[in-house]
């Protein structure tokens, strides 16, 4: 069984969407992450490489969700879950829901969200397990290979 760390409501303001305006005035964006990964020997240890940091993963998700603009906030949060995939080789697995709650939307509605997982369970052999990345180069926007699927809805991916 896998441990779980969670960022919820990290605020961002991006210009992402299809309509013109979106893109000139930009929105607010909120972004929760759940990671699945073993973080006993970061425990045992109390020892922060051995765990997944949160605070590169708020960096990794905000240089994304406030860099360049996308028509579909599913890009923006599979671009999220893709890199911090890319960016933890410790990770089993991640989920990355993207909220846009002032989608342009002629009704009265709660919330706008997407949700992107990925897993190395259901990663293709092909491709690799990159090393963690320090840091220092944490969130510099790059994406990681192309194929990972995600596990199936209301699953622990650690756990399959």
């Amino acid at each position: 069984m896998a441990d779980r760390i969670e960022l919820t409501g990290l605020e961002c303001f991006g210009y992402h969407g299809v309509f013109a305006e979106e893109k000139r005035t930009g929105q607010p964006f909120i972004v929760d992450i759940i990671c699945w990964s073993e973080f006993a020997e970061a425990a045992a240890h109390d020892d922060l490489t051995k765990t997944i940091n949160y605070a590169e993963l708020a960096n990794i998700a905000a240089d994304i969700v406030e860099g360049p603009s996308r028509d579909l906030i599913e890009t923006v949060a599979s671009e999220v879950a893709d890199t911090i995939m890319a960016s933890f080789a410790d990770l089993h697995a991640v989920e990355v829901t993207v909220h846009k709650p002032k989608a342009p939307i002629p009704r009265t509605f709660g919330d706008v969200a997407v949700i992107a997982r990925r897993s190395r369970k259901h990663a293709q052999t092909s491709v690799p397990r990159p090393a963690s990345r320090p840091a220092s180069q944490a969130g510099t926007g790059q994406t990681a290979a192309q194929g990972i699927d995600a596990p199936p809805a209301g699953t622990n991916p650690g756990t399959q």
